[in-house]
């Protein structure tokens, strides 16, 4: 019986959508909103432009580059976690595709529409219903006019569930792909073996067709990316640590201090307490910072801080 592997790893997922030209195209016109004049009929892979590395995504990201017979760009990603930071880096990524076209294409009027398609493995939106997101370039009071050259699909992948729908069938077999299957599977969703493109994806993934230095880098992967969220991870505790611990000493200051005008066990007491209040807000404060620097979204910092949105921003504005 076959043993399958998770395609969401770097070896795998290149594998499938950077050698495989006719799966990364039927990948990407299933998941991009295109109207069926618009669909890709052959794509040219190109390596990737160098982008600056952003600490908290150094080895998270897994992504394609491809060209298709219209000059379109397309990027494909894979991303592991979600930080804010790398919404910025997928802007900065496309544009750098949509300006390179330049230097072969010498005028504005020749450049043609760059495509991002991220998928995160991780939900960053507070609405469990939605989990496809299109952004545009729009006009805000009429958003039927749009600047074209730029598209931005992030998609949720721990938000879908698989469909029956006829009329989106792949791009519902495709999510299943990428959703359904993890590492040491022995079998695979049906559906997937029904269709001919999902079906040989499918065949990449058995453990077997996998040399032993292949399968040594498909596991460093997976503990890189642990070792990644480890890192940002003990930051935000090391953050807590350190503030209590700062606020915990000032409450002793104050207790000491109260204590020679009403005694010193009460004011000890008093102050001890206001200190532990003092030392959980330091040490909130100096998550709260310590997170945004590793590049965590806000809804992150509530789900490990439970600050109110709006706490988490006062922390976060500039001092004036």
């Amino acid at each position: 019986m076959a043993h399958y592997l998770d395609p969401k790893n770097d070896l795998i997922f290149k594998r499938i959508f950077g050698e495989h030209k006719h799966l990364c195209k039927s990948l990407l016109n299933s998941m991009l909103p295109l109207e069926a004049s618009q669909q890709i009929v052959d794509l040219e892979y190109q390596q990737p432009e160098l982008v600056p590395e952003i600490p908290a995504l150094k080895d998270s990201i897994v992504d394609v580059h491809c060209t298709d017979n219209r000059g379109r760009k397309f990027i494909v990603e894979m991303q592991m976690y979600w930080t804010d930071s790398f919404k910025s880096r997928v802007l900065f990524n496309a544009s750098k595709a949509y300006i390179k076209q330049l230097d072969n294409a010498k005028e504005y009027r020749f450049l043609q529409p760059v495509y991002a398609l991220s998928f995160v493995n991780e939900t960053f939106d507070s609405d469990p219903a939605v989990y496809y997101h299109d952004y545009k370039i729009v006009n805000i009071e009429n958003r039927e006019k749009q600047i074209e050259g730029l598209e931005f699909v992030f998609i949720e992948l721990p938000k879908f569930r698989p469909g029956n729908r006829a009329e989106k069938k792949l791009y519902d077999l495709w999510l299943t792909f990428l959703t359904q299957i993890n590492e040491g599977e022995e079998k695979v969703p049906p559906a997937l073996l029904e269709e001919e493109v999902t079906k040989e994806a499918v065949q990449y993934l058995e453990r077997s067709s996998y040399n032993r230095d292949e399968l040594d880098a498909y596991d460093r992967y997976w503990d890189v990316i642990r070792t990644e969220r480890m890192y940002y991870l003990d930051a935000l505790d090391e953050g807590l640590t350190k503030g209590m611990a700062k606020g915990m000493a000032k409450g002793e200051a104050i207790g000491l201090e109260k204590g020679m005008a009403k005694g010193r066990a009460e004011g000890l007491q008093e102050g001890m307490q206001k200190g532990e209040a003092i030392g959980l807000e330091k040490g909130l404060r100096d998550v709260v910072l310590n997170a945004k620097r590793k590049g965590l979204s806000i809804t992150q910092i509530q789900d490990i801080t439970n600050l109110t949105k709006e706490k988490i921003e006062e922390i976060l504005l500039p001092p004036v």
